[in-house]
């Protein structure tokens, strides 16, 4: 029987319920890896969709704005504390 790559499963986010999630960065970002929603970044219009977050590493308190697409990379992230 030949073997068959499963399928990466794509975790449904949504966006407006990220807020106080908890990620791990696969790679270390500044020799950080767990990292906390702290806020989910409005649109300039009620009608646009949410695009950006700010993560901020647990240790240092540095954030970062990204957007928040970037959370379903699994190479990239992973949700919890790892």
């Amino acid at each position: 029987m030949p073997h068959y790559p499963t399928r990466r499963k794509v975790r449904p986010i949504n966006p407006h319920k990220l807020a106080l999630s908890k990620w791990t960065a696969v790679v270390a970002l500044n020799k950080e890896k767990h990292f906390l929603v702290t806020r989910v970044v409005p649109p300039i219009s009620p009608d646009l969709p949410v695009e950006e977050i700010e993560l901020q590493a647990v240790i240092s308190g540095r954030s970062v704005v990204l957007p928040w697409r970037d959370l379903q990379d699994d190479a990239r992230w992973h949700q919890g504390w790892v």
